[in-house]
């Protein structure tokens, strides 16, 4: 594969972790005020209607149906899964309840990949090992026991992992489709979801409004990993678009002054190291 042809699943991969952990911070920090199931329901919305304008305008021809299929399990998956991963965000620390998402999400795929793909090289499974102990590192905790919200984030974790797997069976699509496709599964899920729970309080409005931005945003993201999907190895990609705690860890420092250890800023260190790796 030639260095342009790397460099573009690697771009991809490393703007849906830019998208990624931007939305996750917004989506629990509005949790934080407002309820997190109504929240993750609005940022589906958000994100649905605002990919349904670019997907239209942009004239990309509809997948196949088995493609939209695909694209419509992982969402519903998916979406889910965020609503519980709000929930953990809000109720415990950030930088410890993001990170441990990440890992399970990371994994399970990786290994699914490896499995259907083969093994990758030897510099990228170094990458892959580095990246694992970047994630684990920024999750560990200074406190005793698990942090609040470690059960939620962990089944979370599986959720996006199968969203990940989802999202790599429905093909070479248009991206813009099968995000769309995906958001309106999610939405689907999580408005039943709050119907059925009555989730409607508390409904703080400025919560409920970047709750909203947070769905533009996490909806980016979506597109960039299925492009990211498109056009490298599963298991790379996967690894690569994990890394997004690292951007929701940062922004919680600078914005909330959350506890930053020495342990985060190696495990930041460690990841940014393994992009190269994973990249060569």
């Amino acid at each position: 594969m030639s260095l342009s042809a790397q460099a573009l699943p690697v771009g991809f991969s490393l703007g849906s972790v830019v998208c990624w952990g931007t939305s996750d911070f917004l989506g629990g920090y509005a949790s934080r005020n407002a309820n997190s199931v109504l929240v993750t329901a609005i940022t589906n919305c958000s994100g649905l209607l605002g990919i349904l304008t670019v997907a239209s305008l942009s004239g990309s021809p509809t997948p196949a149906l088995t493609s939209i299929a695909w694209a419509l399990a992982g969402g519903a998956c998916g979406g889910s899964a965020l609503a519980l991963f709000y929930r953990a965000l809000a109720s415990g620390n950030m930088g410890s309840t993001a990170p441990v998402a990440a890992i399970l999400a990371a994994a399970i795929p990786a290994v699914f990949g490896m499995s259907t793909q083969g093994l990758p090289g030897t510099e990228e499974i170094a990458g892959f090992v580095l990246a694992a102990i970047g994630i684990c590192l920024i999750s560990r905790s200074d406190q005793g026991g698990a942090p609040k919200g470690m059960k939620l984030a962990i089944i979370a974790g599986i959720g996006f992992a199968g969203f990940y797997i989802f999202a790599k069976q429905a093909g070479t699509g248009s991206a813009l489709w099968l995000a769309a496709s995906s958001r309106l599964a999610a939405l689907v899920a999580t408005a039943t979801w709050t119907l059925a729970t009555k989730s409607f309080h508390p409904a703080d409005p400025p919560s409920l409004w970047w709750g909203a931005v947070a769905g533009l945003i996490d909806v980016s993201g979506s597109v960039l990993f299925f492009r990211a999907l498109q056009t490298g190895r599963m298991d790379a990609t996967v690894v690569l678009s994990s890394l997004y705690p690292v951007v929701t860890v940062l922004l919680a420092r600078i914005v909330l002054k959350e506890h930053f250890t020495h342990w985060k800023t190696a495990g930041i260190l460690a990841a940014l190291a393994a992009v190269p790796l994973i990249a060569s």
